[in-house]
């Protein structure tokens, strides 16, 4: 059966600016006078409309029903919080970077050889260095009829 366009769902913006604080509020279990304590802590950081009024986003709700899991369920105190979240903030900056690497690197192979990361197969070479060897070649003539054992350390 062929999906039609009205059946599937909108994309939603996670990122999008779109609640009032007495909303945001009422959707993270919070006053809204606690929010205004967060946003001048730097914990949860709303964006702003042009009045300066706060605009939450999903991704602001949830880091505040983070913020006051940390706090209640776990016993962390308000600046352990915002150091987490500047870690995890930090660690979700790297993870981009490494998949943006990952595509460049993937780029660049299969510019080069055709290959990608994930199909490739390597082996030891003749001088013990690791080689790359193409796909749909097990292995390769060794002139010197050598063979190599190995046996893991244990």
């Amino acid at each position: 059966m062929a999906h039609r366009p009205e059946d599937q769902a909108p994309h939603f913006d996670e990122y999008a600016a779109v609640f009032v604080i007495s909303v945001a509020a009422e959707l993270a279990g919070m006053h809204p006078q606690t929010l205004r304590q967060y946003d001048r802590l730097g914990l949860v950081s709303p964006g702003r409309t042009a009045g300066r009024g706060r605009r939450y986003s999903a991704r602001d709700i949830a880091q505040l029903r983070e913020v006051q899991r940390l706090s209640q369920q776990e016993g962390v105190n308000l600046a352990g919080i915002k150091r987490i979240l500047e870690l995890e903030n930090e660690v979700d900056v790297l993870r981009a970077r490494v998949a943006e690497l990952h595509a460049e690197l993937e780029l660049e192979l299969h510019s080069r050889t055709g290959m990608t990361p994930s199909r490739r197969l390597f082996a030891a070479g003749a001088a013990g260095d690791i080689v790359s060897v193409p796909l749909g070649r097990r292995g390769f003539a060794d002139p010197s009829g050598a063979l190599v054992v190995w046996r893991p350390r244990g």
